[in-house]
């Protein structure tokens, strides 16, 4: 566990709001939404229009962890209130070991909270969630985001942020997967992708059911 202030490394990586919700599995609208509420943070620049860093996606999908596993809004602003005072950290639920417990034992529902792992000595049976698997998460966003946990042999996206600013390409690649995506639904496009830019085909068809699946993301939440 980290302990005392947590030293950082600057911000990485250029995303607009719908760019983040590709990665984080969930529209951009509700990005700006929870930019705003306070679950998140827009670290390259809060003017219009905010712009995010790679280390702001992996919160976001922190944030969408513990919503799907029943954490209320509310516990999530808590905790992230919390850490942020007791670690001083930017990114605060990527620097912590969280677990996601029932408000009460017994409780149901939307009845739950977030804890640090190391603050209490909770009984199995009463966890929910015995960590939020931050390596998970770490290793889906450089895979593709949240689109790789539905795709799980998804094999040829990356996401890096220190490569076409963090744009999700075809892996070792300077070729967007979005830009690869919409050419392969082209007339003629699925050639000039072979032959224009070298890729093979199980390459063109992991962007294009990345960039299907992230669209189905913005759909769902509309």
């Amino acid at each position: 566990m980290i302990v005392g202030t947590v030293r950082e490394l600057p911000p990485r990586g250029h995303y607009l709001a719908h760019e983040v919700g590709w990665l984080a599995g969930v529209s951009g609208k509700t990005i700006g939404q929870w930019a705003r509420r306070g679950y998140m943070r827009s670290s390259q620049s809060d003017a219009r229009p905010l712009v995010y860093s790679y280390q702001d996606v992996a919160e976001a999908m922190v944030v969408h962890e513990l919503l799907d596993h029943n954490v209320t809004h509310a516990a999530i602003k808590k905790t992230i209130e919390y850490l942020r005072s007791k670690y001083g950290s930017a990114w605060p639920l990527t620097h912590a070991e969280l677990s996601v417990v029932p408000v009460h034992p017994d409780a149901v529902g939307r009845s739950r909270t977030v804890v640090e792992s190391d603050r209490y000595d909770i009984p199995a049976r009463h966890l929910v969630l015995t960590g939020v698997n931050l390596e998970r998460i770490r290793t889906d966003l450089h895979r593709g985001g949240w689109a790789a946990r539905a795709i799980p042999d998804l094999r040829f996206i990356e996401v890096d942020p220190d490569r076409l600013s963090g744009r999700p390409a075809i892996r070792g690649r300077r070729v967007p997967a979005e830009d690869a995506a919409r050419l392969a639904d082209a007339e003629g496009g699925r050639e000039a992708l072979r032959v224009g830019y070298g890729l093979s085909d199980p390459e063109i068809d992991d962007a294009v059911r990345w960039w299907q699946k992230v669209q189905e993301f913005e759909r769902l939440a509309s």
